[in-house]
C-alpha cells in the first residue's frame, strides 16, 4: 500500500531560526527608524508563536499598530525572509534529501503544507530544488480559513490521499492530522514544545527515523 507524507515547512525542512532573527531584527529596525517602535526586537515572543498564520502573528507582537502598519510589516518582513534565503543564509533539517529520496524509492508521494506565504515557501522549494521530490508545495494563503486543517484536507481532496501521515513540529501540524484521521509525526526540533508533542501519534528527533517508521505503517 503506498503512502504519503505532509509534511511542515518551518521548523520541519527548513531552519527557520538560521534567517529568524536576521529578518525579524530587519523588520523592526524598520519600526524603528519610523518612530513606529521604541522597544527591543520581540524574538522570543515570535519564536513562542511559530507555526501560526502570520497575520495572527503580527496581532500578537503588534497589538496598538493599525492593520495596515501590521500588512506593511508583513511584506517588509517577507522581503527581508526572502533575500536571506537567496543569499544562502538559511538551511534544510540535517537528511531532507536523505530521507525524501528514500521515501520516493519507497514510491511514497511527498507534499508539503505549511502556514508560510506562497512566496517564501517557493523561494525555499526553488532554492533548495525541492521540486525534485515534492509533488506539491501549499500555502496557508490557498485557504479562506486559515485553517491547515482544511489546508491538508485540500491536498488529500485533490489528489485521493487515503494513507497518510502529517509530519511536523507544532500543535497545527498535529491537528491537522488529527482532524483528517492521519497519522501525526512530531518533530522535536528548534520551535517544538512538549506538551504539544505529547498529542502526537509519534515523535522523532531526526529526520532519518522516518525510514525505520516507514515498514511499520
Amino acid at each position: 500500500m503506498k503512502h504519503s507524507f505532509i509534511f511542515d515547512m518551518d521548523g520541519t525542512l527548513f531552519q527557520t531560526d538560521k534567517i529568524l532573527n536576521l529578518a525579524l531584527e530587519e523588520a523592526f529596525d524598520h519600526l524603528r527608524l519610523r518612530n513606529r517602535w521604541d522597544g527591543g526586537t520581540p524574538i522570543d515572543k515570535y519564536r513562542q508563536i511559530m507555526g501560526v498564520p502570520l497575520p495572527k502573528v503580527w496581532e500578537i507582537l503588534l497589538p496598538y499598530h493599525s492593520n495596515e502598519e501590521r500588512e506593511q510589516m508583513d511584506v517588509y518582513f517577507q522581503e527581508k525572509l526572502i533575500e536571506n534565503i537567496k543569499n544562502g543564509k538559511g538551511a534544510l533539517y540535517p537528511n531532507v534529501k536523505a530521507v525524501f529520496t528514500y521515501l520516493k524509492e519507497q514510491e511514497c508521494s511527498i507534499y508539503i503544507a505549511s502556514n508560510g506565504l506562497s512566496e517564501y515557501l517557493q523561494t525555499i522549494v526553488s532554492y533548495y530544488r525541492l521540486d525534485d521530490w515534492v509533488t506539491e508545495t501549499v500555502s496557508i494563503q490557498q485557504i479562506h480559513s486559515f485553517n491547515k486543517s482544511d489546508l491538508v484536507r485540500s491536498l488529500l481532496d485533490k489528489y485521493n490521499i487515503t494513507h497518510a501521515a502529517v509530519v511536523g513540529d507544532r500543535l497545527s501540524d498535529i491537528s491537522a492530522a488529527k482532524n483528517n484521521g492521519l497519522l501525526a509525526i512530531g518533530c522535536h526540533f528548534d520551535f517544538a514544545k512538549e506538551e504539544e508533542l505529547s498529542q502526537a501519534d509519534l515523535v522523532i528527533h531526526d529526520l532519518m527515523e522516518l525510514k525505520t517508521i516507514l515498514p511499520k505503517l
